[in-house]
């Protein structure tokens, strides 16, 4: 399977007459990162761009395969116990040195009861300094998956921590700020200059990084650009080099400008539709979702052909599972989607009683491709089967606050298993009944006792055969109960100037300007 694709976009054209020298990446984002603290929430956004200025004691390189970054070596040891080497001489942009301190803080505070990642890491129970360049991290049991966990757990200053009455987490959903939310001072290979939310975040190269840099930049520019005719036309102007979410609908336009290259490809995320499963709706109605045959029926009465087809520009994998064919506990069987079939799944509705029945979805305008297309015209479809949705559509900053509240009773959900890349991730944090390091994303409040027992299981097994057959069991629950209903893996489409050399497009679908080289 291919997880990477390479833009080499060869000899440049003249440059335009816009702002910027040949090292300055100018990134116009489909929107901005939620915080400077990669630990205020699990936005997979936020963190990628986080990782230009943080790092973890481990990191995927260009292949997704983990290999050292802060930690130079590890083992495991009795009793749970996993020892790791740190590399020495590292500096954190403020010239401190990296040392165990610096971890034991960053596990202490990411693991902390109001962490909004503890649930990145499950199987964590401490960690203990042994010399200034040892830490020993114990888990709670036998686990086999750590090292996935530990690639997207940046390791912060502890005394810049510390000096800032920094070192309890913040919480976007909560809208608990503090000094990380709006400050950085990593280790990583871009130091921020500035930053002005929702305008503008300057990231210079920081010139002691311990890494050979693979990249030639001086700066990078980011500039969230929420409007998808405004960042097209930021594109053929020159006034940008790079967008991660160039829209579907504009490739035809946007591969046919000489100054523009646009990469294509099929992202790990799997986009899907959750269902409310509690008594109410957020209306105080009695909710039907909570009967399996009403979400099998909505689950009939959508096209997901057409989605694909209209909506995605035939770019979507239409998917009946909620994880991608490269995620280990991906199970073809699960695969094919529900039939389309709108006058059984209106026979159903009218069998239960629901027809007219009233209920909200709630959608953002600036998450996942086309979501608000998407969305729309699921409430067509959904209203042809007799059934009256209407969509609460607003900026994913709103709504996170409101599906973390369990507000909503139909939702749009993307889950692309990272860091982890492996399926225990979904099923940890979105599939098994919510509790204090579990669940963190189980919007609809699902429990599945058979379900939980297959995941419990799953997280002590070291025979990954095993593992990988216990986590297909699971998924195919959440397949069978229509806990959610997958639609497809989202097309990811990133578009660069002319003046961009070189960028690494991996399936996980994270820029890596430390791998970008702009033209000479």
């Amino acid at each position: 399977m291919t997880f990477k694709t390479t833009l080499l976009a060869g000899v440049a054209f003249a440059c335009l007459a816009t702002a910027g020298s040949a090292q300055t990446l100018r990134w116009g984002a489909a929107r901005d990162i939620n915080s400077l603290d990669s630990y205020s929430y699990g936005s997979t956004f936020t963190i990628s761009f986080l990782n230009h200025v943080y790092e973890g004691l481990v990191r995927y390189n260009s292949d997704l395969e983990i290999e050292p970054a802060l930690a130079t070596e590890w083992e495991v040891l009795p009793n749970n116990v996993w020892r790791f080497k740190l590399r020495q001489g590292v500096k954190f942009h403020d010239g401190a040195e990296f040392t165990a301190d610096d971890v034991v803080t960053s596990l202490t505070r990411v693991s902390h009861p109001d962490s909004p990642l503890k649930g990145n890491l499950p199987a964590y129970k401490s960690a203990t300094k042994v010399d200034d360049y040892t830490v020993d991290i114990e888990l709670v049991g036998t686990y086999p998956l750590l090292l996935n966990d530990l690639t997207n757990i940046h390791i912060f200053d502890a005394g810049w921590l510390k000096e800032h009455n920094a070192e309890l987490p913040t919480d976007v959903a909560k809208k608990v700020e503090g000094y990380p939310t709006f400050n950085a001072n990593g280790t990583g290979p871009f130091i921020v200059e500035s930053r002005v939310p929702d305008s503008k975040t300057i990231l210079v190269a920081n010139e002691g990084w311990w890494d050979e840099a693979q990249h030639n930049l001086k700066r990078i520019e980011f500039t969230p650009i929420a409007s998808e005719a405004t960042r097209v036309a930021a594109l053929l102007s020159g006034e940008i080099d790079f967008t991660e979410k160039a829209p579907v609908q504009d490739l035809p336009r946007l591969a046919a400008a000489p100054n523009v290259k646009v990469m294509e490809g099929n992202e790990l995320r799997t986009i899907m539709f959750g269902f409310n499963f509690q008594d109410k709706l957020h209306n105080g109605e009695p909710n039907l979702f909570k009967e399996k045959k009403m979400r099998e029926a909505v689950g009939l009465a959508i096209d997901l052909n057409l989605i694909r087809d209209k909506v995605m520009r035939g770019k979507s994998r239409v998917t009946g599972t909620v994880v991608a064919p490269a995620i280990p506990g991906y199970d073809a069987a699960l695969d094919p989607p529900p039939v389309y079939d709108p006058e059984k799944a209106a026979a159903m509705i009218k069998e239960l009683g629901a027809e007219g029945y009233a209920f909200e979805i709630m959608c953002s305008n600036d998450l996942w491709v086309n979501e608000e297309e998407i969305c729309n015209a699921l409430v067509s479809m959904l209203t042809r089967v007799g059934l009256a949705p209407r969509l609460n559509i607003a900026p994913n900053a709103v709504q996170q606050v409101k599906l973390t509240n369990g507000e909503a009773d139909m939702f749009a959900f993307g889950w692309a298993n990272e860091p982890m890349l492996d399926s225990y991730s979904i099923l940890l944090q979105t599939f098994q009944t919510k509790s204090d390091n579990a669940g963190v994303f189980n919007w609809g409040g699902w429990s599945y006792p058979e379900m939980d027992k297959l995941i419990i299981a799953a997280s002590t097994e070291l025979d990954r055969e095993k593992r990988l057959a216990m986590q297909s069991a699971a998924l195919k629950i959440v397949k069978d109960e229509s806990i959610m209903l997958p639609f497809h893996q989202q097309p990811m489409a990133w578009a660069t100037s002319d003046k961009v050399e070189s960028v690494v497009q991996l399936s996980d679908n994270k820029g890596r300007h430390w791998l970008t080289r702009m033209a000479e």
